[in-house]
């Protein structure tokens, strides 16, 4: 019988987002966005992961985790650039909550910075994950558009049901840009990763 691999689970990023330190700090939307933007070109021109990235910061502007595609490199579904923002943010923080204190007190708000709208999975997590602010480059039908992915189904008012869960949503900061990565990925790279 062939040796099963241990019951345990080990995501990481690829070493070239040490290139991307933290605890800067990232003042106005534009800058975050930038940063979720260059994580998703990096990417790509590293070709360690799909054409995504995300960044969380918390109420000081400061970067408290970053996070980039993994799926094909990690035989891992769920491996999306916002999840693995949310996982190593929740780890630093030692919370499964980011925008609540040990006890309960708010800590906020947290800010996260998307390269393109989350798909049905990562739509779900933000609202678990506890962020208070949502950034977007690229919208859901420029994802499907220019690659071959598929975002999954989103509630029809998503928008409004974030917004009725107290979280603020702006959309298509650098929308260009991060549209310009995903048409990158697909002519040099397609659905490879």
């Amino acid at each position: 019988m062939p040796m099963m691999p241990l019951l345990q689970l080990h995501l990481t990023l690829p070493a070239w987002v040490h290139d991307f330190p933290l605890e800067n700090q990232y003042p106005g939307d534009e800058a975050k966005m930038a940063l979720a933007i260059a994580l998703s070109r990096q990417n790509v021109q590293a070709r360690s992961g799909g054409p995504f990235g995300a960044a969380i910061f918390g109420a000081d502007d400061r970067l408290i985790a970053i996070g980039v595609n993994r799926v094909v490199p990690m035989n891992c579904s769920v491996a999306h650039a916002e999840m693995m923002a949310f996982m190593l943010a929740q780890q630093r923080l030692q919370r499964p909550r980011l925008n609540r204190n040990d006890d309960g007190s708010a800590y906020g708000p947290v800010t996260l910075a998307t390269s393109a709208q989350p798909c049905c999975q990562c739509f779900g997590a933000s609202i678990w994950a506890g962020i208070d602010r949502l950034l977007m480059a690229a919208r859901s039908e420029d994802v499907e558009a220019l690659t071959a992915f598929d975002e999954g189904p989103l509630p029809q008012d998503w928008m409004g049901s974030l917004n009725q869960r107290g979280i603020e949503v702006v959309r298509d900061l650098h929308r260009e840009a991060a549209c310009e990565v995903l048409r990158s990925y697909s002519a040099e790279q397609g659905a490879s990763y």
